[in-house]
């Protein structure tokens, strides 16, 4: 049974997808604050966090960034970002300070536990046999576990996904769209820039520039490649 916690400041709606998620075997918790959620995430341990942007005492914004900013307290945590508008601007936001996905209220509960068991799926990582060290690259599966050179990489959720990708396909070119439709595994409205912001974001932990690739190529007009080399 996976532990999901949900941070949102509307009582009512907690109680709604609490009961609507236990419907699939999830066990939830429910904070309506920011400091009672981080003490049971301290306490619990959750496999996934629903996260409101909007809330008392500090926004999602700024409990995402402590979160990845502290991985060695929390870990690699997945985080769903609830935007009360669905702004495009927010999604971009969330995407950059390492949340996993984003949902705009109102939203369909059904559309919601799609979008965590693609989140959990991701992180399982069970469909996952072989990748193999690509220069100096190396990914321990079981252990979720990225090395470059010898030294672990820290990546969220979706920056570990993308990069699993990549080095399943390498010299195969992938659009923006395909990168989105692949990472969220359901449709979606697609923004260049989130996905942007993502390779952007892996590229940094990898050392890696647009101008001097040594892993992901910029193919103009097209996309990305995984290229395991210095070009």
């Amino acid at each position: 049974m996976k532990k999901i916690l949900i941070i949102d400041d509307d009582e009512k709606l907690g109680e709604l997808l609490t009961q609507y998620l236990e419907r699939y075997d999830m066990k939830v918790t429910f904070a309506l604050t920011p400091s009672k959620g981080f003490e049971l995430i301290k306490r619990g341990k959750p496999d996934l966090l629903i996260l409101d942007v909007m809330l008392p005492e500090k926004d999602g914004f700024e409990i995402c960034r402590e979160i990845r900013a502290k991985s060695s307290i929390y870990g690699q945590l997945p985080i769903l970002m609830l935007t009360a508008h669905g702004e495009v601007t927010d999604r971009i936001v969330g995407l950059e300070l390492g949340a996993d996905d984003y949902l705009p209220k109102p939203f369909e509960p059904r559309e919601l536990v799609a979008r965590i068991h693609n989140i959990l799926r991701r992180s399982s990582d069970d469909a996952i046999r072989d990748i193999k060290p690509i220069n100096g690259l190396e990914v321990d599966v079981s252990r979720r576990e990225v090395k470059l050179d010898g030294k672990v990489l820290e990546l969220t959720t979706m920056e570990y996904e993308l990069l699993i990708l990549f080095m399943q396909y390498p010299n195969k070119t992938f659009t923006r769209d395909e990168l989105m439709n692949r990472l969220r595994g359901i449709d979606a409205e697609l923004f260049s820039r989130a996905v942007d912001t993502l390779v952007s974001r892996l590229r940094q932990k990898l050392g890696d520039t647009s101008k001097t690739p040594r892993f992901i190529k910029t193919v103009w007009g097209r996309g990305y490649t995984f290229v395991g080399e210095q070009l």
